[in-house]
């Protein structure tokens, strides 16, 4: 009776049901971003920073929203059936940490490196971006990654990782979507001011 209660609640969160549908709506999500990508900060004082593309495992590198039950088996991990990213995650990071630098700081972000030759340069690796249920009705989001500052002659100036975990105000795709939305606001602004402050001992 236990095995086939948790089976339940496992199909009760993923969205799949035990008799198949047709034509089911797949709802995608987006972040919600904190900065309005329109407005840019100028000046002479800037430098130009490349951002690279956020590098990820393979089992992130996708469009699923991933949850895990701490309750059942931790270790496995599962996705949402009917709910996307719009992009994976990673790209997604990678836009809001662009748009986040161009649009609070003096610094110019450099979309090519054969374009313009960027003074210096943020890697980040994201390590985990997943939902994780403590119970059949209470979860959480949890955010890593870790980011490196460089030189244009790929000199290491600094490096940290950046984690956040994050309520999910509902235990479904949407809750998920909201808690990381907070959590990626919250760490990109946490990711910026560290980098304004490496910056500044250059």
């Amino acid at each position: 009776m236990k095995k086939f209660t948790l089976i339940v609640g496992i199909l009760f969160i993923s969205g799949c049901t035990i008799i198949p549908e047709t034509n089911k709506n797949i709802a995608t999500y987006n972040f919600a971003a904190g900065t309005d990508p329109s407005v840019r900060q100028t000046g002479k004082d800037g430098r130009k920073i490349l951002v690279a593309t956020v590098s990820a495992p393979l089992w992130l590198d996708t469009r699923s929203i991933h949850y895990r039950l701490n309750y059942y088996n931790r270790s496995q991990s599962y996705t949402y059936a009917n709910s996307r990213w719009s992009s994976p995650p990673a790209f997604l990071l990678t836009q809001q940490i662009k748009n986040k630098i161009a649009g609070t700081t003096r610094h110019l972000v450099v979309e090519d490196s054969g374009v313009a030759i960027a003074d210096n340069e943020l890697h980040i690796e994201l390590e985990e971006f997943s939902q994780i249920f403590d119970t059949l009705n209470d979860s959480h989001v949890i955010i890593r990654f870790r980011t490196s500052l460089v030189s244009n002659t790929h000199r290491l100036i600094a490096q940290k990782t950046f984690s956040a975990r994050q309520k999910a105000p509902t235990a479904d795709a949407a809750g998920a979507v909201e808690a990381f939305s907070i959590a990626s606001n919250e760490l990109v602004d946490a990711l910026v001011e560290w980098m304004q402050t490496e910056l500044k001992t250059i």
